[in-house]
Parts: C-alpha cells; structure tokens; sequence
C-alpha cells in the first residue's frame, strides 16, 4: 500500500470514528429519527450525482430492488439504532461495538452461508463474543437516562446494529458481488433516505425538538452526513479499488481508536483499563474471525491479510 493509500486508510479511520462523536452531539438535540433523516438525505443528494458523473447510473436502475433492501439493512436501521445508543453511551464505547460487526457477518456467513471456518476464527469468533459479553456485563445499567433510553438499551440497540451490518455484508457478498462499489453506496444511501421518507418522516416531525437544534448540533448532524458518510464512502471504494477489499477493511481495526480519541479530547470520555483490556479482546478476536492474523501454518491460497470471502469485496460492513 502506498503512502497516499496509507493516508487515505487513516484519513478514513478518523472520519468514521468522528462519527460516534458527532451522534453523541447531535442526538440529544435531535430525534433518533430526525437526525438519520438528515444524514441519510444528505448524503444520498451528494452521492446520486457522483454516481451520474461515473457513468453508473444504468447499474442502479438495474439492481434498486436489492440495493434498495441493503440501503435498509445497511444503513437505515443501524444508523437510527445507533442514534438511539448516543444518548446513553460513550463514544468510544459505541466504537468498540461497532467493531464487531466483522465477527457477526463471519458467523452469519458460516451459519447462512455454510462458509468454511477453520479453528483460527472459531477461536476469534468465542474470543470476540466474551469481549463483548464482557465489555457489556459492566455497563448494562437498566435505569433509563436520557429520553427514557437506560444503558443496557443502548448496548442493545449497538449489538443489533452490527449484527444488521454483518448481515448485509453476506447480502453483499451473495446478491451485489458484480455491481460496481459506488452504485451500492450512493444506492443505500438513497433507499435509506426513502425509507425514512416513508416511514420516519411523520415521527420523524412528531419528535422534532420543540427548540430548533442549535449550530452544534447542526454542525453534527451535517458532518455526519457529508464527512462520515459521503465522503467516508468515496474514500473507502477508492480504498478498494486500489489496495484490495482485504486491506481497505483493515480501518476497522483503527475506528475505535479514533473515537476513543476524538471523544477524551473533544467530550472528556475518558476510558477505563478495563474497558481497553474488552476493547483489546474483541479486536484480537475480531482480527482472528475474519483471518486478518491465523495460527499455525496458513493455507495455500490464501492471502496474508485474509480470505476474501470472510469480508465481501466492494462494501464496508460495520463501520459508521
């Protein structure tokens, strides 16, 4: 990778792990649904026309039915769930969670799909599991904090958002695998956006706050949208393209480094030893469950950063 790639990665790393600390901001000021409304809208504007620039617009109309579903498993879904989480908990705690959607799409992938595991990510997938059991166990409050979400909600609605993520990586990987990488981005994004037009839009004004969010919160929202969203997705696929699937997956591994940085400079989240001792554990895990590091001998074939069936080619999973 060259050393443009290598910025690019940490560039990426450090966009999406603002995003945690832009949905702590933003989402006391806003509704879960409202502020994914504004992201999700923002960016799909923003990305329809890069894709018309590309020359793609023929592959979106071809496969919106799917893309469209992606755009809700994907994106939609997730986005609010984590929302919903940024009341309650840390950024960095939000971080660490979304870092194990890697090991649900392997799990799901190995259950769905009947993908192979060999014993290195059998033990990354256990190792990964107890980090997350572990990490939880501590900070499950069920007393409600702020707009009546407790903590063991939050690390709830985290948990099933990377699951959804690990989901539509094997979607990816199953039904979009030859559409080029841009189209499905600018593509989920957009049947997000009509989703929550649809569905969200109503709630969406029915818990709009009673005093306009303020220019933080705005701020948030909008960098959200164009930073951790649109431009994170153009960065990503140029990723792809030019250093491979396996290593543009690699940013996973740094998000939450990022955002526990991002949130002790800018929100005084300070973490706890134990909770990098968690951190730690679901990353090695993670790093073993999607062949990123093996044990023993590895496999003829096999490349060193991993198999390129344990993360789809073309579509980031598991990252906000």
């Amino acid at each position: 990778m060259t050393r443009r790639l290598q910025a690019e990665l940490l560039l990426l790393a450090a966009l999406w792990g603002a995003s945690f600390l832009f949905m702590r901001v933003a989402a006391p000021e806003f509704s879960a649904a409202a502020l994914v409304l504004v992201r999700v809208g923002l960016a799909a504007l923003l990305l329809l026309p890069w894709v018309a620039c590309r020359g793609e617009w023929p592959a979106l109309r071809e496969h919106w039915r799917m893309v469209a579903l992606l755009g809700i498993v994907n994106s939609a879904l997730p986005f609010v769930l984590f929302s919903v989480a940024a009341l309650v908990l840390s950024a960095s705690l939000m971080a660490v969670f979304n870092a194990t959607a890697l090991i649900w799409a392997a799990l799901i992938a190995w259950a769905w799909l009947g993908e192979r595991q060999d014993r290195s990510r059998v033990l990354g997938l256990a190792i990964g599991i107890a980090g997350v059991v572990g990490l939880s166990w501590g900070k499950a409050e069920f007393k409600a904090g702020a707009a009546g979400v407790s903590p063991a909600l939050g690390i709830a609605a985290c948990i099933v958002a990377t699951v959804l993520y690990g989901v539509a990586a094997n979607i990816t990987s199953k039904k979009l695998g030859g559409v080029p990488p841009m189209v499905v981005a600018a593509g989920t994004q957009s049947g997000a956006a009509l989703l929550l037009l649809l569905l969200l839009l109503l709630p969406a004004l029915w818990t709009w706050p009673a005093q306009n969010p303020g220019p933080m919160a705005w701020g948030s929202a909008i960098a959200l949208a164009v930073l951790c969203t649109a431009l994170a997705y153009i960065l990503y696929f140029h990723l792809v393209t030019h250093a491979g699937a396996a290593k543009a997956v690699s940013v996973t591994f740094l998000i939450p480094a990022f955002a526990i940085v991002w949130g002790w400079l800018f929100l005084d989240e300070k973490p706890t030893l134990v909770m990098l001792a968690w951190c730690g554990m679901i990353l090695v895990g993670t790093a073993l469950a999607v062949g990123a590091i093996r044990l023993g001998r590895q496999p003829a074939g096999v490349d060193a950063a991993g198999d390129p069936h344990a993360v789809p080619d073309g579509k980031r999973h598991g990252c906000d």
